[in-house]
């Protein structure tokens, strides 16, 4: 598969997450988002379209992607080592980190609280619902939530990430990504399918 290249030097655009990788889980929410960088913060924002919502965890490092959650995999070396950054449709986020899905470190809830995330629907909870929902999430990540990296800027960024949207307990759970995933069943944990962010 092509190896998808987002090169931040460029002007903001608005970028699909649109592939189905797993045909046995076919819904296709709507789902876009930007990415840009400054010398010391990331900034993300998701703008989703979809028919079914729920946002039930209400802890940070809950179980958010089973809610209608949009997710941010980022290996800042490219080195095999990435953190995940997962947030339900009301901002609740999850941030941990390793080299797989087995032995992920969950970053202590006070570096969590230096993000900064701000949710179109507001706090939650939400009980599942279905109908035609529209939302937008707008994160900002401090190089120093990076805590096994060291990352003192991003100026010179040459990083390897993936960019998703799930629901797991969704009346139709989904599993879409940015880069395609070649995976017999849905696993987001896949760094050798990332894709390159470079500025």
């Amino acid at each position: 598969m092509a190896e998808k290249i987002i090169d931040l030097n460029k002007p903001l655009e608005l970028i699909p997450i649109s592939t189905v990788n797993w045909a046995d889980f076919p819904l296709k929410p709507d789902v876009k988002f930007s990415i840009a960088a400054s010398k010391d913060t990331l900034y993300l924002r998701y703008e989703v379209h979809e028919k079914y919502i729920r946002a039930m965890a209400t802890q940070i490092n809950g179980r958010v992607w089973e809610d209608s959650c949009v997710e941010f995999f980022f290996s800042p070396r490219s080195n095999g080592r990435y953190y995940n950054f997962e947030f339900s449709c009301t901002g609740i986020p999850l941030v941990a980190s390793g080299r797989g899905r087995s032995g992920r470190v969950a970053l202590p809830e006070s570096v969590i609280r230096q993000l900064t995330i701000k949710p179109s629907l507001g706090k939650g909870p939400i009980e599942p619902k279905e109908g035609d929902f529209h939302w937008t999430l707008d994160v900002e990540i401090p190089a120093a939530v990076l805590l096994f990296d060291e990352i003192a800027s991003f100026e010179a960024l040459d990083a390897r990430a993936n960019f998703y949207k799930c629901g797991d307990k969704t009346a139709e759970p989904h599993y879409l990504s940015w880069n395609p995933i070649d995976t017999p069943s849905p696993d987001f944990h896949q760094y050798k399918f990332f894709g390159k962010l470079v500025k």
